[in-house]
């Protein structure tokens, strides 16, 4: 069992190459913290709030989810500090958002260059407390895009974590 566990932990780690950290090999458990110390940032990850699609074609995409496959789909917001317009696909357990740019100097019009019909840009997880987390991850050596958290699409904060030290994968934390 271990040699299966430290098998699978060795290859899992060149997908998080910033998260490298030893694995220890003895495993004891101790309560004896001095009652002066500070505990870290507190912050708990939650669920799945929505997966982001960047769309080349906007009113294409949302005739497509509800003439087509039958969600129900939102109303057209803009965006403007986030250079974005967006529309939300409840899905039932979470939701799907449709990306497409507001204007030429938009993140998601460099994506649309890059992939011309689209593709998955990023996932949206919710966080219990979005400034722990901000620096409880700069701490851990996890780059985070911005200075400071933003007001995104349902109005609350939310920071964008770099692919790079996150699997490839873009990763929103939005505060509930």
């Amino acid at each position: 069992m271990a040699r299966v566990l430290k098998a699978a932990i060795a290859s899992a780690v060149g997908l998080f190459p910033r998260l490298q950290t030893p694995v220890p090999t003895v495993r004891t458990f101790s309560m004896s913290l001095s009652s002066h110390q500070v505990a870290g940032p507190v912050w708990n990850l939650g669920r799945l709030n929505h997966v982001a699609v960047a769309v080349p074609d906007l009113e294409e995409a949302k005739a497509f989810y509800k003439n087509v496959l039958g969600a129900q789909v939102g109303e057209t917001v803009p965006l403007p500090e986030h250079g974005v317009s967006v529309v939300f696909v409840n899905l039932g357990n979470t939701k799907m958002e449709l990306l497409h740019p507001l204007g030429n100097d938009s993140p998601v019009a460099g994506f649309l260059q890059k992939n011309k019909a689209g593709g998955m840009h990023h996932i949206c997880i919710e966080v219990d407390n979005i400034n722990a987390a901000v620096m409880d991850l700069k701490e851990k050596k996890i780059r985070i895009l911005s200075e400071e958290a933003k007001i995104g699409a349902h109005g609350k904060p939310v920071i964008f974590l770099h692919p790079k030290d996150c699997g490839g994968i873009l990763v929103e934390l939005e505060q509930v």
